[in-house]
């Protein structure tokens, strides 16, 4: 049977919640700078989310290293931080939508390719962290 990871720390938890909002807000000003070029119409969006899963990798495997997460830690910290980043996207489309760009469709293209990127995220980071607690 193996031992249960140590919870996360209040610097741990800092960490993780950091870089998720700072990773939400490079995200929104992302789409809000590609948004005029097409990505939330056709195949483009197709492409873009698929690109998604790939490109969140790195992200988690970055946000474990600055939180020092052990074994047992990335999932429960990238799933906290990525509630907080679901936080300020929820803010940012209800009270600053302009974030995103001028239009509905732009708020809800980028909106909804952020919470796609956190749920994507939260899934991979399950997945990393049962890899990394598997070969400890």
């Amino acid at each position: 049977m193996t031992q249960p990871s140590p919870p996360l720390s209040p610097f741990q938890l800092l960490i993780f919640a950091a870089f998720d909002v700072a990773g939400w807000l490079a995200a929104a000003l992302l789409l809000r700078a590609l948004g005029p070029t097409g990505i939330y119409d056709g195949g483009l969006r197709i492409l873009v989310y698929v690109l998604i899963i790939p490109g969140t990798v790195p992200f988690i495997w970055l946000a474990g290293r600055l939180g020092r997460a052990q074994p047992g830690q990335l999932f429960p910290g990238f799933a906290l931080s990525s509630g907080v980043a679901t936080l300020c996207d929820g803010t940012a489309l209800a009270w600053f939508p302009t974030l995103y760009g001028p239009t509905i469709a732009f708020h809800a293209g980028a909106g909804g390719t952020i919470l796609w990127g956190v749920g994507v995220g939260i899934v991979l980071a399950y997945g990393m962290d049962r890899t990394a607690t598997a070969a400890s």
